[in-house]
């Protein structure tokens, strides 16, 4: 069983918005990021929260993010917007084209918001969720560095493009998000940390052939080598490939073809990275009584989770009560971080001059013998 060590989410909190001052951003922007970060965490979803911090402190000694960077409306209709994000930080401009997309749908009924030139924004879940808990439908949708081998092919083309959706319901609202991929880069990532081999299926060699090597697959999509992770439904067109790789397109047009941003192929190179976003809000009331809306949907929930199990099982889960239940028990017990991720907290605190023992206590890694991924 891999090794954690527990923190609540206020230690969590204040380490994190420490952090990300000390990288140069805004006490508010700093705030920002972190919700989006720790929500990841807090929904159970340990490849998108606290093990990105590498990522995010590499990206900006890169070049790749810039700190300063504010996101700027470019073209707009009263249902529409295209916004430059100057290289930013996906969740500063990520939260931006959302408000702004909540403000117009709460005007004229629906409002369609797509970024480009940003960087990586976290969940998407998030955002759709930043409308749901305005009484709206919330679409949110990223494209990433290439890391999805279309159906037959060799090369990563397209990124792991998440499309999530979030609509308001009782007693949990309908909370769905999840990557046009097999499995995100971060959960490779996360099975690498833990030296753990990949599942039958979820990722191809350079060659075109099954691995279960999460560090060379890892490797072969930064050198742009060959390989990658499978899209939803795997391999073969017999099993779905083609619905995933499908899917993948249809977030890549919503990104980067409608905002005239860069496509997943061509992110991440000389440099840039590029990453788009696309976002939508939804007022229900464009289709009638949004009261009877939503109940009519937790009518539909309600029947869903009542309907009859398949032997041996005793409960349908609806999307999003996962999540709920997930929230609610870390808000109460606290966080469970891979001691890896540890590792790399500790050394960016001593990279960057945060006391280690203030935030993270005293955490003798030697005895959990583990090592930092930090170079």
């Amino acid at each position: 069983m891999t090794n954690t060590i527990t923190y609540k989410y206020e230690s969590l909190k204040s380490f994190c918005e420490d952090a990300f001052c000390k990288l140069g951003f805004s006490t508010e922007d700093s705030k920002i990021i972190t919700d989006v970060l720790l929500l990841s965490d807090l929904y159970g979803i340990e490849s998108h929260g606290m093990q990105r911090l590498v990522r995010y402190h590499k990206g900006i000694e890169k070049g790749l993010i810039k700190v300063s960077a504010k996101p700027e409306i470019v073209f707009e209709t009263p249902v529409s917007m295209v916004i430059e994000g100057h290289d930013g930080m996906g969740q500063l401009n990520g939260r931006f084209a959302m408000e702004n997309a909540i403000k117009k749908a709460k005007k004229s009924g629906v409002c369609i918001a797509n970024v480009r030139n940003s960087n990586h924004f976290g969940i998407a879940g998030y955002y759709a969720k930043m409308a749901c808990d305005e009484g709206l439908i919330g679409f949110a949708m990223t494209n990433s560095e290439a890391i999805m081998v279309p159906t037959f092919g060799r090369l990563a083309m397209l990124g792991s493009n998440p499309i999530a959706m979030s609509m308001p319901a009782t007693p949990y609202p309908f909370f769905f998000d999840a990557s046009t991929t097999v499995v995100t880069r971060g959960k490779l990532e996360v099975y690498n940390k833990n030296n753990e081999p990949l599942h039958e299926g979820w990722a191809l060699d350079k060659n075109g052939k099954g691995t279960t090597d999460a560090s060379d697959v890892l490797k072969n999509i930064v050198a742009k080598a060959g390989g990658g992770i499978m899209p939803l439904g795997g391999e073969f067109e017999y099993s779905g490939s083609h619905k995933g790789y499908g899917w993948g397109m249809v977030c890549e047009i919503f990104c980067s073809i409608l905002s005239m941003g860069i496509t997943s192929n061509h992110t991440h190179i000389g440099g840039k990275g590029g990453t788009c976003h696309g976002f939508a809000a939804i007022d229900p009331a464009i289709f009638g009584d949004s009261h009877d809306i939503e109940e009519h949907l937790s009518t539909f929930l309600k029947e869903l989770r009542e309907s009859p199990k398949r032997e041996g099982e005793d409960r349908i889960y609806t999307h999003g009560e996962k999540e709920v239940f997930a929230y609610e028990d870390r808000m109460k017990n606290g966080i469970a971080i891979n001691v890896n991720t540890v590792a790399e907290m500790i050394d960016f605190c001593k990279f960057v001059g945060l006391d280690v023992e203030k935030y993270l206590g005293d955490v003798n890694l030697e005895q959990l013998k583990k090592q930092s991924s930090y170079e």
